[in-house]
């Protein structure tokens, strides 16, 4: 059993920063790649960001200089930095990891959502 637990959402104004966070926990034997997605009401779920266990990353055109992933291999921890939000940014963040269960094998966990909100 493994879960992730999303920290970090709220409202904001453009031009604001936040910092989301997540957590993994539970019979984690190695995590692989870690990311955030977003999604909005009536639209498909889209990619943020992603990093490696090496520390690689990517991510989506829209956010790139302005949305810095980071993760904590030693804690199981990912980070979202947002900076720069714009209104366009508002959306449901999740947060993904591709656990390596203990017994088990690969599982692909997700969190719960987190709301974030840019408006004036």
């Amino acid at each position: 059993q493994v879960q992730l637990v999303e920290s970090g959402g709220g409202a904001v104004q453009p031009g604001g920063s936040l910092r989301l966070s997540c957590a993994a926990s539970g019979s984690i034997s190695s995590i692989n790649a870690m990311g955030w997605y977003r999604q909005v009401p009536g639209k498909q779920r889209e990619l943020v960001a992603t990093i490696t266990s090496g520390g690689s990353t990517n991510y989506a055109d829209s956010v790139k200089g302005r949305f810095a992933i980071s993760r904590d291999n030693a804690k199981n921890t990912v980070a979202l930095q947002m900076n720069s939000l714009k209104p366009e940014d508002t959306a449901v963040y999740y947060c993904n990891a591709d656990i390596m269960v203990w017994n088990r094998g690969s599982y692909d966990a997700w969190g719960q959502g987190t709301q974030v909100t840019v408006s004036s």
